[in-house]
């Protein structure tokens, strides 16, 4: 059983991370080389706790509980009596390697060491290991404490017990656990790249601009925030280096083209709200721009996005990278979709997202649009996926 928890990595995700163990009942050692960021975590845990209890969703007691599981430390060392351990720090493979192998030096031979990494090969992080066996990737989504999903990526030296720890762990920190082979993007970053990437080629043809884009996800799609808004949300410049790793990863692949769009606006500064100009003009006073509102125009945006993404939750489940049900708890838990996409292809049918795909490949004549042999098999045979 875990029981002590270290967590590496005291900014947004790791304190975050080690909000949820806390809540949980575990005792939690947030260690961050900058005290800056540590004092920062606290201070931002004092406050999100406080709020918690004027909500009457915890009470004063768990507050005090919550806040008294957590330590914060300044050396890796002082994780030493961790059972688990999770790294939530820069992307950047050699960075990690060399934590994780400073790291291994000080904690005992059954503590589990996960890195929270969202697009990294969990085998590769594995390897700087002495023993490999101990590692896994854990994949929380921003903010933890309130996004349900948890990515858990088992490499190819993960042992069969260290994935079923891993697993039943998250599940008690009431966390929904899909479980993603170890490929590049695992499940949401890899299934939702069409969400932006065909958003951004579709105003890059000019067939319509950011805020009717938006408007037809939302309006018509149900999704909470459009594409744009969302690259926003999230950093351009984040979003484009995902993309971008994505892409690279599988062997440039036309399927994750980053956009030359998106680069221009990361390389200018433009990188959403954490700047105050993105997609959109964040600044005070600013025009808030007029979607068009023509029925015509709003479905064929949303379909031509929703069957790219239903097309590569397909693909997904084809190679094994996670079950059916996974997939689509991975899209509605870890980025809110308002249906899961394999169910949503059941609603729409199969035969629908195989025609759509071939008459885009059709006009375009670009691998990206390629179908599934998945889609291709279960329409031959009249099969659903539910």
């Amino acid at each position: 059983m875990i029981k002590n928890v270290g967590i590496i990595g005291g900014g947004t995700m790791g304190s975050g991370i080690a909000q949820v163990a806390a809540t949980a009942g575990c005792m939690v050692t947030l260690f961050d080389v900058h005290q800056g960021a540590l004092d920062t975590a606290k201070a931002t845990l004092e406050k999100i706790t406080n709020r918690l209890v004027e909500k009457r969703r915890i009470t004063p007691q768990e507050k005090e509980a919550i806040q008294n599981n957590i330590r914060y430390v300044n050396t890796l060392k002082q994780l030493a009596n961790s059972d688990l351990t999770i790294e939530a720090i820069v992307e950047n493979l050699e960075v990690k390697k060399k934590v994780f192998q400073e790291l291994e030096s000080y904690v005992s031979d059954t503590c589990i060491i996960a890195s929270n990494t969202s697009s990294l090969s969990i085998a590769s992080i594995a390897s700087s290991l002495k023993n490999p066996e101990r590692c896994i990737g854990i994949h929380f989504f921003n903010p933890a404490p309130l996004m349900k999903l948890v990515e858990v990526i088992p490499a190819v030296q993960t042992s069969d017990q260290v994935l079923a720890t891993s697993q039943i762990t998250i599940e008690n920190w009431k966390k929904v656990v899909a479980v993603a082979k170890d490929t590049p993007g695992f499940i949401v970053n890899r299934v939702a790249r069409p969400f932006y990437g065909e958003a951004l080629k579709m105003y890059e043809e000019g067939l319509a601009d950011f805020a009717t884009i938006d408007h037809a996800l939302k309006s018509v799609g149900g999704f909470k925030m459009g594409p744009f808004e969302l690259m926003d949300f999230i950093g351009n410049d984040v979003n484009y280096t995902v993309t971008h790793t994505v892409f690279e990863a599988f062997y440039n692949d036309p399927r994750y083209k980053p956009s030359f769009t998106q680069k221009r606006f990361a390389e200018a500064g433009y990188l959403g709200r954490k700047s105050g100009k993105g997609f959109y003009d964040y600044a005070p006073g600013a025009i808030k721009p007029v979607p068009e509102d023509n029925p015509t125009l709003l479905n064929t945006i949303l379909d031509r996005i929703l069957v790219m993404l239903i097309n590569e939750a397909a693909d997904a489940l084809f190679l094994n990278i996670a079950s059916a049900k996974d997939i689509d708890a991975a899209m509605t838990k870890g980025v809110n979709y308002p249906k899961g996409l394999l169910a949503w292809a059941d609603e729409k049918s199969i035969d629908w997202c195989v025609d759509a795909l071939d008459r885009l490949y059709d006009e375009y004549h670009e691998d990206r649009y390629r179908c599934s042999p998945l889609l291709r098999r279960m329409n031959a045979k009249n099969q659903t996926f539910f």
